[in-house]
């Protein structure tokens, strides 16, 4: 299962963390987010050490979305060293999620 991110975890968990990170924006009252959320957590225990797949709850952390301009969700941001390289809005499928998973490795 995907770990939470929060607005204080961020920089532990996406700034100074060695491993390319993924982070889910998604609220409980979104359906697409609820289609989106167990290809997170799947994805989450396939590339487990390898890749930091995270969730964060937009209605609970607001000032990483902000920071990011995140204004449709589910939005997923695709981070390498630090640095976001890539991302996706919507509902897509777990073939895309995972072709973008492996361009960070």
């Amino acid at each position: 299962m995907a770990q939470a991110l929060t607005d204080s975890n961020f920089d532990e968990i996406v700034t100074t963390g060695e491993l390319p990170v993924v982070v889910d924006f998604w609220a409980t009252w979104c359906g697409p987010c609820r289609m989106v959320s167990p290809i997170i957590d799947k994805m989450a225990e396939k590339y487990e050490g390898r890749v930091n797949v995270v969730k964060c709850n937009v209605d609970e952390s607001t000032a990483i979305p902000m920071k990011f301009g995140i204004r449709n969700i589910p939005t997923i941001l695709f981070f390498k060293g630090g640095q976001l390289v890539d991302k996706t809005v919507g509902a897509v499928p777990q073939a895309e999620i995972e072709r973008k998973i492996e361009a960070l490795l």
